[in-house]
């Protein structure tokens, strides 16, 4: 090649060292900012997934804080409640103290009304005082409304959950079977003479002390009399004495033991039990405890009672209409992750029912109170502590199922698609760093090989002179 004087070699060179120095700027913004993608050009599809992935992590985000916000709401109702169940023991130990009249004193007793008294009165004030971010939790503003067609048969409805997209639901009730109460024939009495003889029931036991002048009447009016000790009610057809549980179903049971006397009472009475009664509701069987019916059907679930009326052999008893309300939570990304909850009212006038009596009807004064029928306060007393129970229960059930599973789930998908945007978006330091040593030595190679360069036209006016 002949020796010219032209700069090709210069521009070469300044071309080089442009793109080199284009190189290490892109490598110095990478290392910066810790993303290989820092603008459209750097990866056009990529930058479209990241932005996909981001948008994704966004609602995920979203989600679990309203999970852990679900989670809270849900934590307070459960420890208030928790409370309420202890209050509740506490009058059920009071009221079965002082079933034994025997063993206190009228003192005592009086005491332990006023410690009921108190109960009940703090009950209702942490169901009053019960809220999150203003919004009361226990009062039954979050229940879920629903209303019975014929109230007369059925009752005490409560309901725990329904599907969220549904505004109202009408569930069709039928009696399949009634429910029955535990009963016996003690004896077939064509002549009374003094005798002893136990009546037997879900309450205790009860011995009867019959005396020659008595009638069959007077007889079964003793079993009655003692029926807060037994659970045990009695009547009459024609020389026939027979005894019933006061309460439906298979839990229930009656039994008679003789003693000594009149020996038509001899045969004495083997425990005999009642029966559930048997319903469905929207043609699926439903789960009954006596006469207290337990449903889940197309979302929805809840509880109520069959009156007496309602205690049919078989047929309709009118339909359950499902109307809104409850606490609706979010627990997922999309518009049809959400999940409602119901909190019923848990006042002293809602809890027990409307068969055996409610709470507040053991204040002082009420007509279940210790001086009224303390074995009643018992029984009024087990099932508000069993109310209590089912509905923490439920709420429980809805946390550890829905919500925290929900929770789990979505930091699960958190997890994963970080990793995905990570692949795609976050720069590999040791990489990037060792091309940035390369394009270094790469640029000081090119500013020197300028200099070599501008030196060939001195070498030429060399030759000139």
């Amino acid at each position: 090649m002949g020796l010219t004087v032209n700069n090709v070699n210069t521009l070469s060179l300044l071309n080089i060292l442009n793109k080199t120095s284009s190189a290490q700027s892109d490598s110095l913004t990478k290392l910066s900012t810790g993303f290989k993608i820092n603008k459209g050009s750097d990866d056009p599809a990529g930058l479209i997934a990241v932005k996909s992935l981001t948008a994704e992590l966004t609602a995920v985000d979203a989600a679990i804080t309203n999970g852990q916000r679900a989670n809270s709401v849900l934590d307070v109702a459960d420890s208030s409640l928790g409370e309420i169940g202890n209050l509740l023991s506490e009058i059920e130990t009071l009221a079965a103290q002082s079933t034994s009249s025997g063993g206190l004193s009228s003192a005592e007793i009086s005491a332990n009304q006023a410690q009921i008294d108190n109960a009940i009165d703090a009950i209702n004030r942490i169901v009053q005082t019960t809220t999150f971010n203003g919004k009361r939790l226990l009062d039954g503003q979050q229940g879920i409304r629903s209303t019975a067609s014929s109230p007369t048969l059925v009752t005490d409805v409560k309901l725990f959950s329904r599907p969220t997209s549904n505004s109202s639901q009408n569930f069709a009730v039928n009696v399949q079977a009634a429910g029955t109460v535990a009963s016996a024939t003690v004896a077939n009495l064509t002549s009374i003479s003094a005798a002893e003889f136990t009546v037997t029931g879900t309450a205790g036991t009860a011995t009867i002390t019959v005396a020659d002048s008595d009638s069959i009447t007077d007889i079964r009016d003793k079993v009655i009399a003692a029926a807060s000790e037994t659970g045990v009610s009695a009547s009459v057809s024609g020389t026939e004495l027979h005894i019933q549980s006061r309460e439906y179903g298979s839990d229930a049971f009656v039994g008679s033991t003789f003693i000594s006397g009149d020996t038509d009472f001899a045969g004495g009475v083997q425990q005999t039990t009642g029966s559930d009664a048997e319903v469905t509701v929207n043609g699926q069987k439903a789960f009954v405890d006596g006469l207290r019916v337990s449903f889940n059907s197309n979302g929805s679930s809840g509880e109520f009672s069959l009156t007496a009326a309602g205690n049919v052999t078989s047929g309709s008893v009118g339909t359950l209409n499902i109307a809104g309300g409850g606490l609706t939570f979010q627990l997922g990304t999309a518009s049809n992750t959400q999940a409602t909850v119901g909190v019923n009212s848990i006042f002293a006038h809602e809890l027990g029912d409307s068969n055996t009596g409610f709470l507040s009807e053991l204040k002082s004064g009420g007509s279940n109170d210790l001086s009224t029928d303390a074995n009643n306060a018992v029984l009024i007393a087990k099932s508000a502590i069993n109310q209590v129970a089912t509905q923490r229960g439920r709420i429980g059930g809805f946390q550890k199922f829905q919500v925290e599973t929900s929770i789990n789930s979505l930091n699960a998908t958190k997890v994963s698609l970080e990793s995905a945007r990570s692949l795609i978006n976050d720069v590999d330091f040791a990489v990037e760093t060792a091309n940035l040593s390369r394009q270094n030595t790469l640029l000081q190679s090119s500013i020197s090989l300028l200099g070599v360069a501008s030196q060939q036209s001195s070498q030429i006016l060399a030759l000139l002179r």
